[in-house]
């Protein structure tokens, strides 16, 4: 609520009732500035639902997966998070990722199916590994999917 500077002392006092009116007024804008809010949020995440389950992997995503890992690499790592997405966009909202299922390649679709699939055809052959873990839990409940990718050796 704004901060009131300017007060008239000999002018009569508001109402009780008109305090109360003022004061249910901020909090209707707060609970409309909080739903447009969420609104927004809601879209986005349609938004992207949509392009994650309908589009194929661009060549910027591409080329984001490969800067991530030069990166790790320069920075004396041997495995990155290369990508992430919400984990309500598995088949079963990530619990085979959850509970480390051996099947969990199963349960992805999309754009993760597609680089689950990239990574078989062209990164396991040059003996990189993927895994999969849920990466927060907000509320309690697996929240987004991290896939990472690791190129250590086997032998260390």
């Amino acid at each position: 609520m704004a901060e009131i500077k300017d007060v008239d002392v000999n002018a009569p006092p508001p109402s009780a009732e008109s305090l109360r009116k003022a004061i249910l007024e901020e909090r209707m804008k707060e609970v409309a500035k909080e739903q447009a809010h969420r609104s927004s949020q809601n879209e986005a995440l349609n938004q992207f639902t949509e392009s994650f389950l309908r589009d194929q992997v661009s060549d910027e995503e591409i080329a984001s997966v490969r800067r991530v890992a030069m990166n790790a690499v320069k920075n004396g790592k041997y495995e990155a998070m290369v990508y992430t997405f919400p984990s309500m966009l598995c088949t079963d909202s990530g619990r085979a990722i959850n509970s480390a299922d051996p099947d969990w390649p199963e349960t992805l679709q999309g754009k993760a199916r597609q680089f689950y699939e990239r990574y078989l055809q062209y990164a396991k052959p040059q003996g990189f590994r993927l895994s999969a873990m849920i990466i927060n839990f907000p509320n309690g409940m697996p929240g987004d999917v991290g896939f990472f990718l690791s190129w250590k050796s086997e032998v260390q």
